[in-house]
């Protein structure tokens, strides 16, 4: 689960906010140039959880999927960020992807932001804060990548 190798070729990347009531969702294009937030995921069990991933990455032809890490503010890990490495491991291992942790820190706070700046009301932050922090997430996870590949050209 590095986070600084490139993207293996074809397939969308799939990403995740993970949550403890809700999971934000986010697909790339099939280049992997834009992200486009996808209806959050209320958790109900893990097994139930890890199916409906399953089912997603199917449809969207899904060959990567990007765990939020959300790292304490000095980069090291906390109780949330084990809870989000336990998770990327039984992700990977339920549906045979490749799954990579991504530094994730303030991007719900950024998302609400967003859409606070937007004229969201306060409902409408909490609802659609968990994708936009995905959409937001999978946004600097392909930018990153974007930048890697551009230094590694000839």
């Amino acid at each position: 689960m590095d986070e600084m190798i490139p993207a293996s070729g074809g397939g969308r990347i799939l990403a995740i906010d993970l949550g403890e009531k809700r999971v934000g969702l986010a697909v790339s294009d099939p280049l992997g140039l834009t992200a486009q937030g996808l209806p959050t995921l209320a958790r109900r069990s893990k097994r139930r959880d890890l199916n409906y991933l399953k089912s997603l990455a199917r449809r969207y032809e899904v060959s990567l999927i990007v765990v939020g890490n959300p790292l304490h503010m000095d980069g090291s890990e906390g109780r949330q960020s084990e809870k989000a490495r336990a998770f990327a491991a039984e992700l990977q291992e339920h549906l045979g992807l490749e799954v990579r942790l991504w530094d994730e820190r303030l991007t719900s706070v950024e998302a609400s932001r967003v859409l606070r700046e937007a004229g969201a009301g306060a409902s409408a932050r909490r609802e659609a804060t968990d994708r936009m922090a995905a959409v937001l997430l999978l946004d600097h996870f392909l930018e990153t990548q974007r930048a890697a590949g551009a230094r590694n050209e000839p």
